[in-house]
This record gives structure tokens, C-alpha cells and sequence, in this order.
């Protein structure tokens, strides 16, 4: 059973008022209640979504050697790939049963540093960086509703995110083992940013905690996103916004791919309580913080070392 709402993006870029006024309502209401839901009507073609899949199953399915020479590193910019059993996104239990690989494209203003992080694959860099300019174009945008439910200017988040820290994560999980420690894909978490655009296989395993501690299936809806909120946005809203735990159950007797496109503003933005989420009986919860050292402080609880931001 599909539990999450799903919210139809169609109308985003548009001039109709109503369809904005709509947009703003339906993901303000399902980020206060929850912070996750699907997103159909974005506008990226099935065959080019079946395309980004494919590359993704062929990077996986390249020997170990080759992708162990694209090994994230402290020193990579939180790019590269990610082991086998490699991080835990739930520290104090099971490290996770899962390997990615994490790509961050130069944005325009940036000398191209991370060239030699591509794997040899016909067609994979020009693929992938479509892909990322595509999403980041597409989370950007969902920020004007946002700003819109929350009373703001449709631009208020334009400046944040003029040079945002945007990285697309690969994920594979291996069929369901007999894990003597009970261990999870990912390990229960919330996201660390502000938007995370999800695109999934349909061997399922994605399950979302609601507040009463409950856990429910997300079911795969072909040619839809699962979006969700994370940490961050939370606390630019002071709360008003929920990120929501989340984690991932190997499925059993097939692999499961996935692709995590997170999006973070810039790495200089102050990060503080935003005018109208606080008030009498209501003070900002949350000390301001700038977006790049907020993330590199998450990433060290992850992958042990710190990164840089930007």
C-alpha cells in the first residue's frame, strides 16, 4: 500500500498561480507532517531515468579492482566510491550493507578537479553529468514553493543556493544475507541537507519511521521521485519542517539499485531560524551555522575523517 502522499510537480516553472499555490501548499503541509513524498510531473523523460539506471548497474558490475582505484578518500571532496560495508549511517549499530559511488560535477565557476574520478565507461560521465545538472536545476526550483508555504518571497533561497554543494550517490545492495548482526542496507538515519531527490529500482527496501516509531514500506512508483527534507532544511525552519528517519532492508534474493541526488546550499550560507519560524514561546532552537561546515561535521561521523566542504 502507498502510504506517502504523491504530489504532482507540474506547474513548477510555471506562470499559473493557482498550480504554484498548490505546489506550495501540498509539499508545505506533507514537510510539517512528515517530510516525505513522491514526485511525479517533473518532467524527466522514462527512457532518459531507465538510461541513468543502466549506467548506474554497469559501474557496479565493473570488477573490484577498477572501482577500488576510485576510492573517496579525504582528500576527494566527498567523491568517489564507497566499499562494501564501508560506512554506518546509524554509528552506534551495524555498519551498512551497501556500496556507492559518489559523484559531484564542477560547476561552472570551478577549474575541473575531478576528471580522473570517472570510471571507463562508454557514455557514463556524459550520462551522469546530464543527470546531476538535471536534478540540481529541479531542487533548486522545489525551493520556491517551499519559500512560498512559509510565507516567504518565492526567491528568498536564490542566494543560498547560487553555488550549492550538490552530490549524486550511486547505491547498490547486494541480496539480503544471513547477517549474524542483524545489519541493515543503511542504517537508520535522516538526510543531512536540504533536499534529497531519490530514484529507485522496484526490489523495494526503503521503509520511513512516522512519529509514533512505526515503520512504513515506500513501494516503488515508476518514473517518480521519493523526495524527502533533511536536516538542515529543518533547521533553517526552526523545526516547522521534519526530517524524517529513514533506512534500507536488503531485499531478499535480488539486488537492489538506487540513485540519491542531495542537495545542499552553498557552502557559505548562513544556515539560522528564517523570518516567521520564530517567535513569543517560540525561539530559534538551533545556533546559526554556515551550510559547508554543518555537512563537513555530519560526513565525519560517517566516514571517520572530515572532508572538505566545497
Amino acid at each position: 500500500m502507498i502510504e506517502l502522499p504523491v504530489i504532482d510537480a507540474t506547474g513548477l516553472n510555471g506562470r499559473d498561480c493557482a498550480a504554484r499555490a498548490r505546489l506550495a501548499g501540498e509539499i508545505g503541509r506533507v514537510c510539517r507532517e512528515i517530510g516525505f513524498f513522491y514526485l511525479a510531473g517533473h518532467g524527466l523523460p522514462p527512457a532518459f531515468l531507465d538510461q541513468v539506471m543502466a549506467a548506474t548497474r554497469a559501474f557496479f558490475a565493473l570488477p573490484q579492482a577498477q572501482k577500488e582505484a576510485l576510492k573517496i578518500s579525504a582528500g576527494s571532496d566527498n567523491c568517489g566510491y564507497v566499499g562494501l560495508r564501508a560506512e554506518a549511517l546509524d554509528p552506534g549499530n551495524n555498519v551498512d550493507d551497501k556500496e556507492a559511488f559518489n559523484i559531484r560535477v564542477d560547476p561552472p565557476w570551478a577549474p575541473p578537479a575531478r576528471a580522473g574520478l570517472w570510471p571507463e565507461l562508454t557514455g557514463f560521465a556524459l550520462t551522469m553529468t546530464d543527470y546531476f545538472h538535471r536534478l540540481l536545476r529541479l531542487g533548486v526550483d522545489l525551493h520556491r514553493p517551499i519559500a512560498r508555504d512559509l510565507g516567504l518571497a518565492d526567491d528568498f533561497f536564490e542566494a543560498s543556493f547560487s553555488q550549492p554543494m550538490a552530490t549524486l550517490r550511486l547505491l547498490h545492495y547486494p541480496p539480503a544475507s544471513a547477517r549474524a548482526d542483524g545489519g541493515f542496507g543503511a542504517g537508520a538515519h535522516t538526510d543531512y541537507g536540504n533536499l534529497t531527490l531519490l530514484l529507485t529500482d522496484d526490489a523495494g527496501g526503503l521503509e520511513v519511521q512516522q512519529h509514533d516509531g512505526t515503520w512504513i514500506a515506500v513501494p516503488h512508483i515508476p518514473g517518480a521521485f521519493v523526495c524527502n527534507i533533511g536536516d538542515c532544511l529543518m533547521r533553517w525552519t526552526n523545526d516547522a519542517y521534519r526530517s524524517t528517519t529513514h533506512r534500507v532492508t536488503n531485499p531478499a534474493g535480488r539486488d537492489r539499485y538506487s540513485m540519491a541526488f542531495f542537495l545542499d546550499a552553498a557552502a557559505d550560507a548562513l544556515v539560522e531560524a528564517i523570518p516567521g519560524c520564530t517567535g513569543p514561546g517560540n525561539p530559534a532552537r538551533y545556533p546559526p551555522v554556515r551550510a559547508g561546515d554543518y555537512l563537513a561535521s555530519r560526513f565525519a561521523a560517517t566516514y571517520g575523517f572530515k572532508p572538505p566542504a566545497t
